[in-house]
C-alpha cells in the first residue's frame, strides 16, 4: 500500500469534522469559513512542527500546503513541486515516519509532526547511504524527481528494509522519473537495502 494515499485534501475534506485532536485543523477551518462569509482572504493561522529535527513554528494561510510552507516559509527547496496533484511524487517527504505527497498535505494537517525532507538526510557533511545507493547505481539524470525517490525509498526501507523486488516496484510507484532512469532507481533502492544491485549502467 502506497502511505502516500493516506494524507490528501479530499481526507482532509471529508474528515475535518472529526480532527477535534489536531489543534490546527478547528483553527483552519474556522478561518477559512470566516472568509468565505465574509469575502475576505483568510487570516494566517499558527502551525508547528519539527522539521529535520528542529521546532518551526509559523504562520501559514490555512489552504497552504505542506509542501508550499517548506518551500517558500522555511527555504526547504529540496522539496519539488511539479504537478501538485498528487501524481508525480517529486514533493515526498516523510511525516510521522510515513512517505507522503506534501502538495497534497494542508500544512494544517501536519502541526504538531515529526517531518523530514531530503535536506534532514546528511548529517556531518556525510551523505545518507540511501543517497549514496543512488550516486553509486547513477540512479538520476535531471535530478528533479530525486530527493521525492530518495525520500519514497527511506519511507520504503523504514518499514520494510529488505524489501522484494515486488516490493520495491509497490513501493515507489508513486514517484515518476520523465527521464526514465527507472532501472537505476530499482538497484538503487537493492543496494540501499544491502540487497545488491548493478549500480550503474
Amino acid at each position: 500500500m502506497d502511505d502516500r494515499k493516506g494524507f490528501t485534501r479530499r481526507w482532509f475534506l471529508k474528515g475535518a469534522a472529526g480532527t477535534a485532536a489536531l489543534t490546527a485543523l478547528p483553527t483552519a477551518v474556522r478561518a477559512l469559513e470566516a472568509a468565505v462569509e465574509d469575502g475576505t482572504t483568510p487570516a494566517p493561522i499558527p502551525v508547528r512542527l519539527r522539521v529535520n529535527g528542529t521546532w518551526q513554528q509559523t504562520h501559514v494561510d490555512c489552504r497552504a500546503t505542506l509542501g508550499r510552507m517548506l518551500r517558500e516559509q522555511l527555504g526547504l527547496t529540496g522539496t519539488k513541486l511539479s504537478c501538485e496533484s498528487g501524481e508525480c511524487g517529486a514533493c515526498t517527504v516523510l511525516v510521522d515516519g510515513r512517505a507522503v505527497n506534501s502538495c497534497l498535505l494542508l500544512a494544517a494537517e501536519a502541526d504538531g509532526s515529526e517531518v523530514t525532507t531530503i535536506e534532514g538526510l546528511a548529517q556531518d557533511g556525510h551523505l545518507h547511504p540511501i543517497q549514496e545507493a543512488f550516486v553509486q547505481a547513477d540512479a538520476l539524470q535531471c535530478g528533479y524527481c530525486t530527493p521525492g525517490q530518495i525520500m519514497a525509498c527511506k519511507g520504503l526501507l523504514d518499514r520494510d528494509p529488505k524489501p522484494g523486488d515486488e516490493a520495491i516496484r509497490h513501493g515507489m510507484a508513486g514517484n515518476l522519473c520523465r527521464c526514465g532512469a527507472y532501472a537505476n532507481i530499482f538497484a538503487a533502492v537493492k543496494i540501499a537495502s544491502g540487497q545488491g544491485g548493478e549500480g550503474r549502467e
